[in-house]
Protein backbone atom coordinates (compact mmCIF):
# COMPACT_ATOMS: atom_id res chain seq x y z
CA UNK A 1 0.00 0.00 0.00
CA UNK A 2 1.08 3.51 -0.69
CA UNK A 3 3.24 5.38 2.61
CA UNK A 4 0.77 8.40 2.36
CA UNK A 5 -2.89 7.60 3.48
CA UNK A 6 -6.09 10.08 3.70
CA UNK A 7 -9.03 9.29 5.84
CA UNK A 8 -12.51 10.66 5.07
CA UNK A 9 -15.01 11.02 8.09
CA UNK A 10 -17.92 12.34 9.30
CA UNK A 11 -21.46 11.65 10.29
CA UNK A 12 -23.77 9.82 8.18
CA UNK A 13 -25.10 10.60 4.61
CA UNK A 14 -23.06 13.88 4.50
CA UNK A 15 -21.34 12.08 1.00
CA UNK A 16 -18.49 10.53 1.82
CA UNK A 17 -18.50 7.90 -0.50
CA UNK A 18 -19.77 9.89 -3.43
CA UNK A 19 -16.41 11.96 -2.92
CA UNK A 20 -14.72 8.52 -2.70
CA UNK A 21 -15.92 6.82 -6.00
CA UNK A 22 -15.13 10.74 -7.29
CA UNK A 23 -11.70 10.39 -6.14
CA UNK A 24 -10.51 7.05 -7.40
CA UNK A 25 -12.78 7.51 -10.62
CA UNK A 26 -14.65 4.37 -10.38
CA UNK A 27 -18.04 3.19 -7.78
CA UNK A 28 -16.14 1.42 -5.92
CA UNK A 29 -18.06 1.93 -2.31
CA UNK A 30 -22.05 1.66 -2.24
CA UNK A 31 -23.70 5.14 -2.48
CA UNK A 32 -27.46 4.98 -1.10
CA UNK A 33 -29.39 8.22 0.50
CA UNK A 34 -30.52 5.81 3.43
CA UNK A 35 -27.60 6.94 6.35
CA UNK A 36 -25.36 4.08 7.65
CA UNK A 37 -24.78 2.48 4.49
CA UNK A 38 -20.44 2.06 4.71
CA UNK A 39 -20.08 0.85 7.82
CA UNK A 40 -16.54 -1.21 6.89
CA UNK A 41 -13.38 0.90 6.22
CA UNK A 42 -12.96 0.41 1.95
CA UNK A 43 -9.20 1.64 0.97
CA UNK A 44 -8.38 2.27 -2.62
CA UNK A 45 -5.54 3.47 -4.30
CA UNK A 46 -5.21 6.73 -6.17
CA UNK A 47 -3.42 10.06 -7.13
CA UNK A 48 -3.24 13.47 -7.84
CA UNK A 49 -0.63 15.76 -9.12
CA UNK A 50 1.86 12.58 -9.15
CA UNK A 51 1.61 11.87 -5.45
CA UNK A 52 0.21 8.31 -4.78
CA UNK A 53 -2.09 7.82 -1.20
CA UNK A 54 -3.86 5.60 -0.12
CA UNK A 55 -7.72 6.57 0.20
CA UNK A 56 -10.31 5.18 3.11
CA UNK A 57 -13.78 5.20 3.07
CA UNK A 58 -14.99 5.38 6.56
CA UNK A 59 -18.49 4.90 8.41
CA UNK A 60 -20.46 7.26 9.13
CA UNK A 61 -19.80 8.60 13.03
CA UNK A 62 -22.69 7.71 15.46
CA UNK A 63 -21.82 8.97 18.71
CA UNK A 64 -25.54 8.08 19.53
CA UNK A 65 -25.07 4.80 21.63
CA UNK A 66 -28.50 3.60 21.35
CA UNK A 67 -27.79 3.02 17.69
CA UNK A 68 -27.09 -1.22 16.54
CA UNK A 69 -23.82 -0.65 15.48
CA UNK A 70 -22.61 2.68 16.82
CA UNK A 71 -19.51 1.37 18.49
CA UNK A 72 -18.05 -1.33 15.70
CA UNK A 73 -18.45 1.98 13.41
CA UNK A 74 -16.87 4.17 15.63
CA UNK A 75 -14.32 1.45 16.27
CA UNK A 76 -13.19 0.96 12.70
CA UNK A 77 -13.06 4.90 12.35
CA UNK A 78 -10.62 5.38 15.40
CA UNK A 79 -8.66 2.64 12.97
CA UNK A 80 -8.81 4.96 9.99
CA UNK A 81 -7.48 7.90 11.83
CA UNK A 82 -4.62 6.36 13.54
CA UNK A 83 -3.48 5.15 10.22
CA UNK A 84 -4.84 8.25 8.67
CA UNK A 85 -1.56 11.08 7.37
CA UNK A 86 -4.74 13.37 6.91
CA UNK A 87 -7.72 13.78 7.66
CA UNK A 88 -10.74 14.91 5.47
CA UNK A 89 -13.60 16.00 7.63
CA UNK A 90 -16.94 15.72 5.03
CA UNK A 91 -20.25 17.88 6.47
CA UNK A 92 -23.25 18.75 4.76
CA UNK A 93 -23.47 22.19 3.43
CA UNK A 94 -27.53 21.85 2.91
CA UNK A 95 -28.06 20.51 6.22
CA UNK A 96 -25.69 23.27 7.80
CA UNK A 97 -23.95 22.87 10.67
CA UNK A 98 -25.00 20.51 13.54
CA UNK A 99 -24.07 19.10 16.40
CA UNK A 100 -23.24 16.08 15.60
CA UNK A 101 -20.70 17.57 13.14
CA UNK A 102 -19.20 19.72 16.90
CA UNK A 103 -18.86 16.50 18.03
CA UNK A 104 -17.07 15.08 15.33
CA UNK A 105 -14.64 18.17 15.49
CA UNK A 106 -14.46 18.03 18.66
CA UNK A 107 -13.21 14.24 18.42
CA UNK A 108 -10.67 15.07 15.20
CA UNK A 109 -8.61 17.97 17.56
CA UNK A 110 -7.47 14.95 19.52
CA UNK A 111 -6.03 13.15 16.37
CA UNK A 112 -3.59 15.90 16.01
CA UNK A 113 -3.42 14.80 12.15
CA UNK A 114 -3.87 18.05 9.74
CA UNK A 115 -7.66 18.31 9.38
CA UNK A 116 -9.26 19.94 6.06
CA UNK A 117 -12.65 20.24 5.99
CA UNK A 118 -14.87 19.85 2.88
CA UNK A 119 -18.53 21.12 2.91
CA UNK A 120 -20.09 19.06 0.81
CA UNK A 121 -23.87 19.27 -1.46
CA UNK A 122 -22.54 22.92 -2.33
CA UNK A 123 -23.57 22.03 -6.08
CA UNK A 124 -24.25 25.70 -7.48
CA UNK A 125 -22.29 28.70 -7.13
CA UNK A 126 -25.21 30.67 -4.75
CA UNK A 127 -24.94 28.39 -2.59
CA UNK A 128 -21.46 29.03 -1.49
CA UNK A 129 -22.48 31.57 1.04
CA UNK A 130 -24.09 28.16 3.22
CA UNK A 131 -20.24 27.57 4.46
CA UNK A 132 -19.27 30.56 6.70
CA UNK A 133 -21.40 29.03 9.76
CA UNK A 134 -18.51 25.78 9.58
CA UNK A 135 -15.49 28.84 10.35
CA UNK A 136 -17.17 28.04 13.41
CA UNK A 137 -15.73 24.61 13.99
CA UNK A 138 -12.18 25.97 14.41
CA UNK A 139 -10.77 23.89 11.59
CA UNK A 140 -9.73 26.20 9.50
CA UNK A 141 -11.26 27.61 5.93
CA UNK A 142 -14.08 25.33 4.57
CA UNK A 143 -13.55 23.84 1.20
CA UNK A 144 -16.98 23.86 -0.84
CA UNK A 145 -17.30 21.38 -3.50
CA UNK A 146 -20.02 19.05 -5.02
CA UNK A 147 -18.86 15.68 -4.92
CA UNK A 148 -22.06 14.24 -6.49
CA UNK A 149 -20.96 16.77 -9.70
CA UNK A 150 -17.44 16.86 -9.04
CA UNK A 151 -17.08 20.94 -9.09
CA UNK A 152 -16.18 23.50 -6.64
CA UNK A 153 -13.67 22.66 -4.96
CA UNK A 154 -12.81 19.34 -5.12
CA UNK A 155 -9.39 19.69 -6.91
CA UNK A 156 -8.29 22.52 -4.51
CA UNK A 157 -9.38 20.43 -1.68
CA UNK A 158 -6.87 17.29 -3.15
CA UNK A 159 -4.13 20.22 -3.90
CA UNK A 160 -4.36 20.75 -0.06
CA UNK A 161 -4.31 17.35 0.96
CA UNK A 162 -1.39 16.61 -0.95
CA UNK A 163 0.77 19.78 0.06
CA UNK A 164 0.94 17.64 3.43
CA UNK A 165 2.76 14.85 1.66
CA UNK A 166 6.76 14.11 1.03
CA UNK A 167 7.64 15.13 -2.30
CA UNK A 168 6.87 12.08 -4.82
CA UNK A 169 10.00 9.33 -4.47
CA UNK A 170 11.30 8.32 -7.82
CA UNK A 171 10.21 4.49 -8.52
CA UNK A 172 12.32 2.35 -6.78
CA UNK A 173 13.26 -1.35 -7.81
CA UNK A 174 11.66 -4.56 -6.41
CA UNK A 175 14.29 -6.65 -4.29
CA UNK A 176 14.13 -10.24 -6.14
CA UNK A 177 12.29 -11.93 -3.90
CA UNK A 178 9.54 -9.31 -4.30
CA UNK A 179 9.60 -9.82 -7.87
CA UNK A 180 9.90 -13.88 -7.15
CA UNK A 181 6.32 -13.78 -6.09
CA UNK A 182 3.26 -11.94 -7.77
CA UNK A 183 0.69 -10.09 -5.58
CA UNK A 184 -2.74 -12.54 -5.06
CA UNK A 185 -5.88 -11.28 -4.55
CA UNK A 186 -8.57 -13.68 -2.66
CA UNK A 187 -12.00 -13.29 -2.80
CA UNK A 188 -13.99 -14.71 0.18
CA UNK A 189 -17.68 -15.76 -0.49
CA UNK A 190 -20.20 -17.11 1.11
CA UNK A 191 -23.94 -17.23 2.75
CA UNK A 192 -24.47 -14.43 5.07
CA UNK A 193 -23.03 -15.17 8.60
CA UNK A 194 -20.68 -17.96 7.58
CA UNK A 195 -17.81 -15.82 9.55
CA UNK A 196 -16.35 -14.41 6.41
CA UNK A 197 -15.83 -11.37 8.55
CA UNK A 198 -14.50 -12.72 11.23
CA UNK A 199 -11.84 -14.52 8.90
CA UNK A 200 -10.66 -11.66 7.58
CA UNK A 201 -9.37 -10.71 10.74
CA UNK A 202 -7.71 -13.25 11.99
CA UNK A 203 -5.67 -13.27 8.75
CA UNK A 204 -5.23 -9.99 8.68
CA UNK A 205 -4.37 -9.80 12.43
CA UNK A 206 -6.25 -6.70 13.39
CA UNK A 207 -10.18 -5.80 13.80
CA UNK A 208 -10.83 -4.99 9.75
CA UNK A 209 -14.24 -5.46 9.62
CA UNK A 210 -17.88 -5.15 11.61
CA UNK A 211 -18.17 -8.25 12.67
CA UNK A 212 -22.19 -8.94 14.00
CA UNK A 213 -24.44 -12.05 14.70
CA UNK A 214 -27.05 -10.61 12.95
CA UNK A 215 -26.80 -11.70 8.77
CA UNK A 216 -25.58 -8.61 6.39
CA UNK A 217 -23.39 -6.92 8.02
CA UNK A 218 -20.70 -6.20 5.69
CA UNK A 219 -22.67 -4.34 2.51
CA UNK A 220 -19.22 -3.36 0.84
CA UNK A 221 -16.62 -5.70 -0.72
CA UNK A 222 -13.53 -4.37 1.55
CA UNK A 223 -10.10 -4.73 0.56
CA UNK A 224 -6.92 -5.62 2.96
CA UNK A 225 -3.60 -5.83 1.65
CA UNK A 226 -1.21 -8.10 4.20
CA UNK A 227 1.97 -9.81 3.30
CA UNK A 228 2.45 -13.23 3.87
CA UNK A 229 5.90 -15.10 3.57
CA UNK A 230 6.75 -11.87 1.14
CA UNK A 231 4.14 -11.75 -0.90
CA UNK A 232 1.48 -8.91 -1.11
CA UNK A 233 -1.72 -10.47 -0.27
CA UNK A 234 -5.60 -8.54 -1.07
CA UNK A 235 -8.31 -9.97 1.40
CA UNK A 236 -11.98 -9.26 -0.15
CA UNK A 237 -14.50 -9.67 2.34
CA UNK A 238 -17.78 -9.54 0.68
CA UNK A 239 -21.37 -8.99 1.56
CA UNK A 240 -23.12 -12.43 1.70
CA UNK A 241 -24.98 -13.88 -1.01
CA UNK A 242 -28.38 -15.00 -1.04
CA UNK A 243 -30.90 -16.18 -3.24
CA UNK A 244 -32.58 -13.41 -5.69
CA UNK A 245 -35.87 -14.18 -4.03
CA UNK A 246 -34.38 -12.95 -0.59
CA UNK A 247 -32.73 -10.20 -1.66
CA UNK A 248 -34.52 -6.72 -1.31
CA UNK A 249 -33.69 -4.50 -4.04
CA UNK A 250 -31.28 -1.41 -2.78
CA UNK A 251 -28.42 -1.52 -0.78
CA UNK A 252 -28.21 -5.49 -0.44
CA UNK A 253 -29.01 -5.89 -4.28
CA UNK A 254 -25.86 -4.05 -4.66
CA UNK A 255 -23.91 -5.43 -2.42
CA UNK A 256 -24.66 -8.97 -3.85
CA UNK A 257 -23.41 -7.60 -7.36
CA UNK A 258 -20.35 -6.13 -5.84
CA UNK A 259 -19.58 -9.81 -4.20
CA UNK A 260 -20.03 -11.27 -7.48
CA UNK A 261 -17.47 -8.50 -9.33
CA UNK A 262 -15.42 -9.85 -6.28
CA UNK A 263 -15.23 -13.34 -7.42
CA UNK A 264 -14.35 -11.89 -10.98
CA UNK A 265 -11.53 -9.92 -10.18
CA UNK A 266 -10.02 -12.20 -7.47
CA UNK A 267 -7.15 -14.58 -8.33
CA UNK A 268 -8.38 -17.54 -6.05
CA UNK A 269 -11.53 -17.20 -4.32
CA UNK A 270 -12.27 -18.85 -1.15
CA UNK A 271 -15.50 -19.99 -0.91
CA UNK A 272 -16.78 -20.66 3.19
CA UNK A 273 -19.21 -22.27 4.43
CA UNK A 274 -20.57 -23.15 7.85
CA UNK A 275 -19.69 -26.82 9.00
CA UNK A 276 -22.61 -26.80 11.47
CA UNK A 277 -24.83 -26.73 8.31
CA UNK A 278 -25.75 -28.62 5.47
CA UNK A 279 -24.51 -27.48 1.64
CA UNK A 280 -27.30 -25.78 0.09
CA UNK A 281 -28.47 -24.81 -3.01
CA UNK A 282 -27.36 -21.27 -2.71
CA UNK A 283 -23.61 -23.00 -1.99
CA UNK A 284 -23.83 -24.97 -4.91
CA UNK A 285 -25.19 -22.02 -7.05
CA UNK A 286 -22.21 -19.96 -5.81
CA UNK A 287 -19.67 -23.15 -6.33
CA UNK A 288 -21.00 -22.59 -10.06
CA UNK A 289 -20.43 -18.53 -10.50
CA UNK A 290 -16.38 -19.41 -8.50
CA UNK A 291 -15.72 -22.29 -11.86
CA UNK A 292 -17.90 -20.24 -14.83
CA UNK A 293 -15.83 -17.57 -13.80
CA UNK A 294 -12.56 -19.68 -14.52
CA UNK A 295 -11.14 -19.24 -11.05
CA UNK A 296 -8.71 -21.15 -8.19
CA UNK A 297 -10.43 -22.16 -5.11
CA UNK A 298 -10.68 -23.19 -1.99
CA UNK A 299 -13.21 -24.37 0.47
CA UNK A 300 -13.04 -23.49 3.84
CA UNK A 301 -15.55 -25.22 6.53
CA UNK A 302 -15.50 -22.70 8.88
CA UNK A 303 -17.23 -23.30 12.65
CA UNK A 304 -15.67 -26.15 12.80
CA UNK A 305 -15.59 -25.93 16.93
CA UNK A 306 -19.18 -26.62 16.88
CA UNK A 307 -19.07 -30.02 16.00
CA UNK A 308 -18.41 -32.69 18.36
CA UNK A 309 -16.50 -35.93 18.00
CA UNK A 310 -13.93 -34.57 15.64
CA UNK A 311 -11.10 -36.77 14.18
CA UNK A 312 -9.62 -37.26 11.23
CA UNK A 313 -11.66 -40.08 10.08
CA UNK A 314 -14.87 -37.55 10.73
CA UNK A 315 -12.66 -34.69 8.29
CA UNK A 316 -12.57 -37.30 5.78
CA UNK A 317 -16.23 -38.33 5.72
CA UNK A 318 -16.81 -34.49 5.87
CA UNK A 319 -14.83 -34.28 2.43
CA UNK A 320 -15.90 -36.75 0.40
CA UNK A 321 -19.88 -35.39 1.35
CA UNK A 322 -18.46 -32.30 0.17
CA UNK A 323 -17.30 -33.08 -2.87
CA UNK A 324 -19.99 -34.68 -4.03
CA UNK A 325 -22.24 -32.46 -2.70
CA UNK A 326 -20.41 -29.39 -4.64
CA UNK A 327 -19.38 -31.10 -7.18
CA UNK A 328 -18.49 -27.94 -9.77
CA UNK A 329 -15.35 -27.71 -6.83
CA UNK A 330 -14.61 -30.89 -6.60
CA UNK A 331 -10.99 -30.38 -7.46
CA UNK A 332 -10.86 -27.59 -4.90
CA UNK A 333 -8.35 -28.39 -1.25
CA UNK A 334 -11.02 -28.56 1.22
CA UNK A 335 -9.98 -26.89 5.31
CA UNK A 336 -11.52 -27.25 8.31
CA UNK A 337 -11.28 -24.28 10.68
CA UNK A 338 -12.67 -21.80 13.01
CA UNK A 339 -12.30 -17.73 13.33
CA UNK A 340 -13.57 -18.05 16.63
CA UNK A 341 -10.93 -20.40 17.96
CA UNK A 342 -7.84 -19.83 15.25
CA UNK A 343 -7.93 -23.47 14.50
CA UNK A 344 -6.03 -24.16 11.28
CA UNK A 345 -6.84 -20.59 10.23
CA UNK A 346 -2.77 -20.35 9.31
CA UNK A 347 -3.63 -23.04 6.52
CA UNK A 348 -6.10 -20.71 4.50
CA UNK A 349 -2.90 -18.72 3.12
CA UNK A 350 -0.86 -21.46 2.60
CA UNK A 351 -3.46 -23.14 0.51
CA UNK A 352 -4.20 -20.41 -1.42
CA UNK A 353 -0.36 -19.70 -2.86
CA UNK A 354 -1.15 -23.41 -3.90
CA UNK A 355 -3.92 -22.80 -6.10
CA UNK A 356 -2.37 -19.32 -7.09
CA UNK A 357 0.36 -21.63 -8.53
CA UNK A 358 -1.22 -24.29 -9.60
CA UNK A 359 -4.24 -22.07 -11.61
CA UNK A 360 -0.90 -20.82 -13.65
CA UNK A 361 0.86 -23.84 -14.27
CA UNK A 362 2.12 -24.16 -17.53
CA UNK A 363 3.16 -27.82 -19.19
CA UNK A 364 5.37 -28.45 -22.02
CA UNK A 365 3.69 -29.85 -25.10
CA UNK A 366 5.44 -32.72 -25.39
CA UNK A 367 4.69 -34.03 -21.55
CA UNK A 368 1.49 -32.59 -22.45
CA UNK A 369 0.66 -34.87 -25.67
CA UNK A 370 2.64 -38.04 -24.35
CA UNK A 371 -0.33 -37.99 -21.38
CA UNK A 372 -2.76 -37.52 -23.94
CA UNK A 373 -1.33 -40.25 -25.67
CA UNK A 374 -1.31 -42.75 -22.74
CA UNK A 375 -4.85 -41.66 -22.16
CA UNK A 376 -5.99 -42.48 -25.42
CA UNK A 377 -4.35 -45.89 -25.63
CA UNK A 378 -5.10 -47.06 -22.23
CA UNK A 379 -9.23 -45.92 -22.71
CA UNK A 380 -10.07 -45.56 -26.54
CA UNK A 381 -12.87 -43.25 -27.50
CA UNK A 382 -16.25 -45.15 -28.22
CA UNK A 383 -17.26 -45.52 -32.12
CA UNK A 384 -20.58 -43.97 -32.69
CA UNK A 385 -23.50 -45.29 -34.16
CA UNK A 386 -22.13 -43.77 -37.23
CA UNK A 387 -19.32 -46.31 -36.91
CA UNK A 388 -17.04 -43.22 -36.33
CA UNK A 389 -14.28 -42.81 -34.01
CA UNK A 390 -12.57 -39.69 -32.10
CA UNK A 391 -9.27 -39.10 -33.12
CA UNK A 392 -6.91 -36.72 -30.96
CA UNK A 393 -3.87 -35.24 -33.33
CA UNK A 394 -2.19 -33.01 -31.22
CA UNK A 395 -2.86 -31.23 -27.94
CA UNK A 396 -1.43 -27.34 -26.77
CA UNK A 397 -1.96 -25.52 -23.34
CA UNK A 398 -3.32 -21.93 -24.89
CA UNK A 399 -3.32 -20.46 -21.68
CA UNK A 400 -3.34 -20.37 -17.84
CA UNK A 401 -5.40 -19.00 -15.33
CA UNK A 402 -7.28 -21.41 -15.42
CA UNK A 403 -5.06 -23.93 -17.26
CA UNK A 404 -6.59 -23.97 -20.91
CA UNK A 405 -5.92 -26.83 -23.63
CA UNK A 406 -6.49 -27.05 -27.11
CA UNK A 407 -6.98 -30.53 -28.61
CA UNK A 408 -7.13 -30.64 -31.97
CA UNK A 409 -9.12 -33.93 -33.28
CA UNK A 410 -11.19 -35.60 -36.44
CA UNK A 411 -14.70 -33.89 -35.42
CA UNK A 412 -15.38 -32.43 -32.08
CA UNK A 413 -19.12 -33.30 -32.08
CA UNK A 414 -17.88 -37.15 -31.48
CA UNK A 415 -16.49 -35.90 -28.04
CA UNK A 416 -19.01 -37.11 -25.31
CA UNK A 417 -18.90 -35.41 -21.83
CA UNK A 418 -18.35 -38.75 -20.58
CA UNK A 419 -14.77 -38.94 -22.47
CA UNK A 420 -14.07 -35.29 -21.69
CA UNK A 421 -14.92 -35.78 -18.17
CA UNK A 422 -11.90 -38.74 -18.09
CA UNK A 423 -9.38 -37.12 -20.17
CA UNK A 424 -9.87 -33.87 -18.09
CA UNK A 425 -9.64 -36.89 -15.08
CA UNK A 426 -6.28 -37.99 -16.42
CA UNK A 427 -4.73 -34.95 -16.73
CA UNK A 428 -5.42 -34.02 -13.12
CA UNK A 429 -3.96 -37.28 -12.55
CA UNK A 430 -0.78 -36.60 -13.92
CA UNK A 431 0.17 -32.79 -13.24
CA UNK A 432 -2.11 -32.10 -10.30
CA UNK A 433 -4.55 -29.45 -10.71
CA UNK A 434 -5.59 -29.66 -7.29
CA UNK A 435 -7.20 -26.20 -6.39
CA UNK A 436 -7.99 -25.08 -10.05
CA UNK A 437 -10.45 -25.46 -12.95
CA UNK A 438 -9.06 -26.72 -16.28
CA UNK A 439 -10.23 -26.02 -19.85
CA UNK A 440 -9.96 -28.53 -22.94
CA UNK A 441 -11.27 -26.76 -26.47
CA UNK A 442 -11.30 -29.50 -28.84
CA UNK A 443 -11.41 -28.10 -32.43
CA UNK A 444 -12.10 -29.89 -35.58
CA UNK A 445 -9.59 -30.58 -38.48
CA UNK A 446 -11.77 -29.08 -40.60
CA UNK A 447 -11.98 -25.73 -38.82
Amino acid sequence: MSRNIVAIVGRPNVGKSTFFNRCIGARHAIVDDTPGVTRDRAYHETDWAGHEFTLIDTGGIMLDKNHELADEVYDQVQIALEEADVIIFMVDGKAGLTGADKDVANLLRKSQKPVLLAVNKVDVPAEEGNILEFFGLGLGEPHALSALRGTGGVGDLLDKVVSFFPPPASATRKNGSEQEKAAIAIAIVGKPNVGKSSMINVLSRQKRTIVSAKPGTTRDAIDTTVIYQGREITLIDTAGIRRKSKVDYGVEAFSVARSLKAIERADVVVLMLDASEPVSDQDKKIASKIVDAGKAAVVVLNKWDLIENKDSRLMNEFTANLKRDLRALSFAEVLFTSALTRQRTGKILEAVERASDTTNKRMTTSLLNQIINESVSLTPPPVTKRGKRLRIYYATQASTAPPTFILFVNDADLVSNTYEAYLERKLREAFDFTGTPIRLILRSKRS
